[in-house]
């Protein structure tokens, strides 16, 4: 997946399908679209999943939640979605085993109902069925949970991946089926026909400044929580269809949740879920949904949220975090599709919607990436109307997705490549980056010369998870990964100096009490 290749056609070429956005949503378009033969030209403004779409809990899953809502349809939709995710990449997809606690009588029978419902709707989908626990059987689970008035527990199965990762491979599986597709690539304007439809897009070249232009037969705007800024794009008149919600992690030491279960707290206090969930030998630990009306690439943490998980981990753990003890604080902001005035934004949609414009620009938001190949298949069959393009039958619901294997990796810091793997290994530079860190020199030139990383953020952010595993060592990390990355590209010492000092001014916002860290 080389960039110079891929931006060379996007330049030269004429498509069926244009997507703005390089996201979940977007990069799924991609694939759907390629793999049925469609021509297909992507561009994202800064990275893959840079916004959204690498800020997630690390779950594939239903929503627990959604059914307490008895949004049944978005939940069966989401689990069979799941499943599907599980069977196409399962080099990135895993089962993962969740524990609620309880501490009332009644939470074991109330919870279990609920959950055996969950089973219920995944059908032959499913992970695996839930139970209940003891409270023996609870702390052995969670030896770390809080065991004062614990009087047992529920197990149920979800999944868990690795969500930049998948984006990336999405990207390569696009590649794989004929995409065209490059980041750092900004659409700076619609392009309109004489009956004033749009049939393309103006980019520009955020490395060289290069300008030029794309032409497709239709435009998908898959821009995630900017979306509306494209359809202003459009229709200047055009009204907000999204709002922004929040929501905010903290990293911990595996030490604080030992063991290969996660732990979900289906209601707090104030009424939130809160999931501590094992990722990459670490702790991850949240969620906020918190309003927000500012929209941002890089979205900083409230204090106010970062006080809310702090205080109910030390509720539900025997140990309580100390400030010195969290690795990275990572924010996300999710699209919701409004629905109403003065709603609280857990109430907003979590389904996605797709808009088709007088212009013909079809605009998909919201969701989430569970479903993102649904809302894919959902798209393209759209795109294919609006365009007059040959129908054409999905072909994602069993695709396997770049690297897919089942084959046992070794090398723990390798099995997110699946396939791909055996060709980091012949590179043979297995000397690590940082000490703290598990990512080597043959990882970094493989991000470069196959997948398209241009930037450290790329490498130490999405490529490898190094900023959000610990956010010192990253910044500590960041002269070795611009020397290699410079060699890869060509560059010289003083991109290096830049490139360092950038991702530390960034890499400073993910470190817990940092000033920068807080919005």
């Amino acid at each position: 997946m080389t960039r110079t290749e891929h931006l060379a056609a996007l330049e030269s070429g004429d498509f069926d399908i244009c997507i703005v956005g390089g996201g979940a949503s977007g990069l799924g378009a991609a694939v759907d679209a390629a793999s049925r033969g469609h021509r297909v030209a992507l561009v994202e403004q800064e990275d893959f999943a840079k916004g959204t779409s690498s800020r997630s809990t690390k779950l594939v899953h239903g929503g627990v939640r959604y059914l307490k809502q008895g949004n049944i349809p978005l939940v069966m939709d989401a689990l069979h979605e799941r499943g599907r995710m599980a069977k196409n990449a399962p080099h990135l997809v895993r089962d993962l085993a969740f524990v609620i606690p309880t501490y009332h009588w009644w939470e074991g029978p109330f919870y279990g109902i609920g959950m055996k419902v969950y089973d219920g709707l995944a059908g032959k989908l499913g992970f695996g069925p839930s139970h209940g626990l003891s409270r023996e059987e609870t702390l052995e689970r969670i030896p770390t949970i809080e065991p004062d008035g614990l009087t047992g527990g529920v197990i149920y199965h979800d999944g868990q991946f690795d969500d930049a990762r998948l984006a990336v491979h999405l990207a390569m599986s696009a590649d794989d089926h004929g995409a065209k597709l490059a980041n750092h690539v900004k659409c700076t304007a619609l392009v309109k026909d004489e009956a004033g439809k749009v049939c393309g897009i103006e980019a520009k070249d955020t490395e060289t400044g290069r300008r030029f232009t794309i032409r497709a037969r239709c435009v998908i705007n898959a821009t995630g929580i900017f979306v509306d800024e494209l359809r202003r794009g459009d229709d200047p008149e055009a009204k907000d269809i999204v709002a922004v919600s929040q929501g905010v992690h903290l990293v911990l030491p595996k030490d604080f949740l030992p063991g290969d279960s996660a732990m979900m707290i289906p209601r707090t206090a104030d009424g939130r879920v809160l999931f501590a969930v094992p990722w990459h030998d670490r702790v991850v630990v949240g969620t906020t949904d918190t309003p927000l009306r500012e929209r941002s690439l890089e979205p900083r943490a409230l204090p106010e949220e970062i006080a809310f998980i702090m205080i109910h981990t030390a509720q539900y753990l025997t140990r309580d975090p100390r400030p010195e003890d969290v690795l990275s604080v990572f924010a996300g902001l999710r699209p919701l599709v409004k629905s109403g005035e003065g709603l609280k934004t857990a109430s907003l949609s979590r389904d996605h919607t797709i808009l088709v414009a007088e212009s013909g620009l079809i605009t998909i938001t919201g969701g989430k990436w569970t479903t993102y190949r649904k809302m894919a298949e959902d798209v393209i069959g759209r795109a294919e109307q609006v365009a007059g393009l040959e129908k054409r039958a999905c072909r994602t619901e069993d695709l396997p997705i770049h690297g897919a294997t089942t084959e046992l990796i070794e090398e723990k810091h390798l099995r997110f490549y699946g396939s791909d793997a055996a060709a980091i290994r012949e590179l043979g530079e297995t000397q690590k980056v940082h000490p703290a860190l598990e990512l080597t020199v043959g990882e970094v030139r493989w991000h470069a010369r196959m997948e398209m990383a241009r930037t450290v953020e790329d490498v130490l952010a999405r490529r490898s998870r190094c900023l959000l595993l610990d956010a010192r060592s990253a910044i500590a990390a960041a002269p070795a990964a611009a020397r290699i990355l410079a060699e890869e590209l060509g560059k010289g010492s003083s991109w290096e100096w830049t490139q360092t000092s950038e991702f530390t001014a960034l890499a400073r916002g993910y470190v817990f009490g940092d000033p920068a860290s807080t919005g």
